[in-house]
């Protein structure tokens, strides 16, 4: 299997990494991609992709919820790193927009993902999309600059079969996780609907834990609890689960 999107970069699973890279290799996750946070974080992403280039594939990109005044500034530093080592990156990422928690940079917001959509179809880089309470303005976007040659996957997807069907008929994949696995998401009920052709694996550790270790602390070896419940949904077994989403995730970030 292959972990579409997390961070495990992030000080809080630095201190036992050798234990949850043992446990992934155990559970059968090759690979994972490591989408970008701001630029605070880029070195301890870098840190974990010269430990194991062939298991760490880093993103680059400004999450929403980082977007501020000095974007513009930020955004040019990601592309002096980026341009130092442009084979490393396999994709443009986190970016997008999250109406969520605060709307002060909501302009800013907006600005910045649409860059960044633009400097994806200018490398030819697939991306990673966040979006939360925000599908009215993300989806729109997705569909206007796929038909430029954007491509990529929506982040944690969680949202109605119409917004799926828009999605996937721009050429984008859904990123399936944790949320899944939550009896009252409605998730399950929405893939019903949905060609497992058109969706990736992810565990955004090290948050959103799919059950039962959902409240605690995520990581990439939960992919099977995710794969599982995609199993049960799809009435297939759990090898055609991980067999058609590892072949979406090596064709979307040709790894």
């Amino acid at each position: 299997m292959i972990d579409t999107h997390c961070h495990s970069y992030v000080d809080a699973m630095r201190s036992y990494r050798d234990e949850w890279i043992e446990r992934m290799k155990l559970n059968q996750v090759q690979a994972a991609i490591l989408p970008n946070i701001d630029l605070s974080t880029v070195e301890s992403m870098m840190e974990l992709q010269a430990l194991d280039s062939n298991m760490f594939f880093p993103m680059l990109g400004i999450h929403p919820c980082d977007v501020t005044l000095n974007f513009e500034e930020d955004l040019k530093k990601i592309k002096e790193i980026y341009n130092a080592n442009p084979d490393i990156f396999v994709g443009v990422g986190e970016i997008g927009l999250d109406y969520h928690w605060d709307l002060t940079f909501q302009k800013e917001q907006i600005i910045a993902f649409h860059q960044q959509l633009e400097w994806a179809i200018e490398l030819d880089k697939p991306v990673s999309i966040h979006s939360r309470k925000s599908n009215h303005d993300v989806i729109p976007a997705i569909q206007k600059y796929s038909k430029n040659g954007l491509k990529g996957v929506m982040h944690c997807f969680s949202g109605s079969f119409v917004e799926a069907q828009r999605i996937i008929e721009s050429g984008f994949y859904l990123g399936i996780g944790g949320v899944v696995t939550f009896p009252n998401a409605g998730l399950a009920e929405v893939l019903k609907e949905v060609p497992l052709s058109h969706l990736v694996l992810e565990t955004d550790a090290p948050y959103l834990a799919p059950k039962p270790h959902r409240g605690k602390q995520n990581e990439s070896s939960y992919l099977v609890y995710i794969a599982q419940k995609l199993a049960e949904i799809y009435e297939v077994s759990i090898e055609e689960i991980q067999e058609t989403t590892t072949l979406n995730a090596q064709k979307i970030f040709n790894i």
